[in-house]
């Protein structure tokens, strides 16, 4: 099971990136939301659209959740 944040700061495309705790991108803590923990990146995702319409997986550590 993996901990996951979603970032405040949109992409220049208009999503919200999830990353893993231990994603070597993870954007700075003033800048996440956490999320909790789940045993997949889908799960996450679908938690951080409580906070965001337009969510997407970060490309490095939730790659089964990166769609753009």
């Amino acid at each position: 099971m993996d901990y996951y944040y979603v970032n405040r700061n949109a992409q220049s495309t208009g999503e919200h990136e999830v990353h893993k705790s231990n994603c070597k991108y993870l954007p700075a803590s003033h800048n996440l939301i956490a999320l909790g923990y789940f045993y997949n990146c889908a799960d996450a995702v679908k938690k951080a659209k409580e906070y965001y319409s337009n969510v997407d997986g970060c490309y490095y550590c939730c790659p089964n959740c990166h769609t753009r």
